[in-house]
């Protein structure tokens, strides 16, 4: 484990109402809503970050948008470098109250609307011969 993997562990491990969880098979962290809000990324951070917060950490030295693969960035997802690891608590937490805000539509929810969309009369009735 790297000492930047160490760094990832502390700061999950010391925000509340978070666990740490997998994103792309990567190490995140998650609020109880299920969202990820915070990556480990090839021993650099990513953080989900809008308005404010994502231009200033843009303007870190290295830092810009997270590409998983090339060609597909992630609007709203900052990488991060670990030239910029003393940061990293800062931006988990702010990510991290942001995403504990989305609201989800849970499962449950959508199978009963599902079920019931299946079971409601046609609109059109068929003719009789």
């Amino acid at each position: 484990m790297t000492k930047h993997e160490e760094l990832f562990h502390t700061i999950a491990s010391g925000l509340t109402d978070s666990q740490e969880g997998k994103m792309f098979g990567a190490l995140c962290i998650k609020a109880p809503n299920g969202k990820a809000g915070v990556m480990f990324w090839k021993d650099d951070m990513i953080f989900k970050l809008s308005g404010a917060y994502e231009k200033e950490a843009l303007a870190l030295k290295g830092a810009k948008i997270f590409s998983p693969m090339d060609g597909r960035p992630m609007n709203g997802w900052v990488h991060v470098p670990n030239t910029h690891s003393m940061k990293w608590a800062k931006y988990a937490e702010i990510a991290m109250d942001a995403v504990k805000k989305i609201e989800v539509e849970k499962k449950v929810k959508k199978a009963v609307k599902k079920a019931e969309a299946a079971t409601a009369k046609p609109k059109t009735k068929a003719k009789a011969k």
